[in-house]
């Protein structure tokens, strides 16, 4: 058999780097009909570890409470009640998660993102301002007057809020397309983080004096 020309080894090489590439690449669809969440095992993946399908139950699939108010009497007026693969065990691979959110009157979901999950709101009593602002170099605040029944998304990772504008409590419903969503709230992030970030850029980046970023530092001090 006639040897192939370099050229052609490299090619060939290049395709079959390529195609092993697309055969490990992760699939994030379940291969299977569940994979109910074992917390006892000690094995470290993305994600969690499955336990034997042949025990799972109805309680693995199940949880109750959300028709429980949350407590609101707290800095920014608001409450949040997440249902996550933690309190579902069987929302594990399933990438699904839903929250209840209590508002009291002004109370504000603080601007926050959601690094694996975009997240779709929808107001079950009262009335909400919300809105979530477009990534640079635009960062254009998109926002809307939300009333009972209107629906909202929130697109994964742009920082986002909820306001009650209203007399009264409101209450949303959020469901989240991640069995862990992740929260990062941005001013517990920036002016509360352990150990501080230096003043010194905080000052810079938020054109504040020093003496203002350790101000803050010291009200967002855990």
């Amino acid at each position: 058999m006639a040897s192939l020309p370099g050229s052609k080894v490299l090619l060939i090489g290049l395709l079959s780097a390529m195609t092993c590439f697309v055969a490990l690449a992760i699939d994030n669809n379940p291969l299977q009909d569940f994979c109910v969440a074992d917390p006892n095992s000690q094995v470290l993946v993305n994600g969690l570890v499955c336990k034997n399908p042949n025990n799972a139950t109805a309680e693995d699939f199940f949880t109750s409470g959300l028709n429980e108010a949350g407590d609101t009497s707290n800095a920014v007026g608001s409450n949040v009640t997440l249902v996550n693969v933690v309190r579902i065990p069987g929302l594990n691979t399933l990438s699904l998660s839903i929250a209840r959110i209590d508002y009291a009157p002004r109370g504000i979901n603080p601007p926050h993102t959601h690094p694996r999950a975009t997240e779709i709101l929808t107001v079950i009593k009262g009335q909400l301002r919300v809105g979530f602002v477009t990534s640079n170099p635009e960062n254009r605040l998109i926002a809307k007057d939300l009333h009972e029944g209107d629906v909202y998304v929130f697109p994964e990772g742009l920082i986002h809020f909820q306001q009650n504008n209203g007399e009264g409590n409101a209450v949303a419903i959020a469901a989240l397309n991640s069995q862990n969503p992740g929260v990062i709230t941005i001013a517990n992030a920036v002016f509360g983080s352990d150990p501080d970030i230096p003043s010194d850029i905080l000052a810079k980046a938020f054109m504040l004096n020093e003496e203002k970023v350790k101000e803050l530092q010291a009200r967002f001090d855990n």
